[in-house]
């Protein structure tokens, strides 16, 4: 019975978030036990997830147009099939950072406004002056770590627009030519996926420490 209770609850939740409902999705995973903070943590790890593919998938995508600008022959139509589908795979790992991390800041925003609520309901003043210094540690970490992910997830863009542009450019221009032409876009390229990895790579540090500071 509990266990059929527990995924009756489960789908509900489900529901209510696909919905957009999320007072009532938290409130169906608090009677499970599971409270905004853990959710919280759970979506940071899962940001943070979405934040090393996303490493991986720009610098497969980076790896594609070196071939691609290093071509020396063969079938030049096959390397930019595959750099197309880098790009297509870059853009939908950018646009899973994203949501993963407007998830994010949702469960967190719900979670702050709550505690925020419940100091007026302590009636020892020490307690309460303790659960807010708590607070506002937290606040302060989970500022720290949002704006690592949201600096991170503005350079994928550049990224993005620079292969797009390229991919274009190669679909109506499919030739060694114009695969010559493209040779100055290379180093642009290379710099700005360097600096998307590195800034992914500070976000991932700083949801590590964030993650600890929530379990410990």
């Amino acid at each position: 019975m509990i266990g059929k209770l527990q995924t009756g609850l489960i789908g509900v939740a489900i529901t209510l978030s696909l919905s957009g409902c999320q007072s009532a999705y938290y409130s169906a995973w608090e009677k499970l036990g599971v409270e905004k903070r853990d959710i919280l943590v759970d979506r940071v790890e899962n940001a943070q997830a979405s934040q090393e593919e996303a490493q991986e998938q720009f610098a497969d995508a980076l790896e594609e147009f070196s071939a691609l600008i290093n071509f020396e022959g063969g079938e030049l139509e096959e390397v930019y099939d595959d750099l197309n589908s880098e790009y297509e795979d870059s853009v939908a790992a950018a646009q899973d950072v994203t949501d993963r991390i407007d998830k994010v800041e949702s469960v967190a925003d719900a979670l702050f406004s709550e505690w925020e609520d419940e100091l007026d309901k302590y009636d020892s003043d020490k307690l309460r002056r303790a659960s807010a210094e708590k607070l506002r540690d937290t606040q302060r970490k989970y500022e720290t770590m949002i704006k690592a992910m949201r600096k991170a997830e503005s350079r994928m863009q550049p990224v993005l627009s620079a292969l797009q542009d390229n991919v274009l450019y190669l679909k109506h221009n499919l030739n060694a030519s114009a695969v010559g032409a493209l040779q100055g876009e290379l180093k642009t390229i290379q710099q700005d996926v360097t600096r998307l990895i590195g800034e992914m790579q500070t976000a991932v540090s700083e949801s590590d420490a964030f993650i600890r500071s929530m379990k410990n």
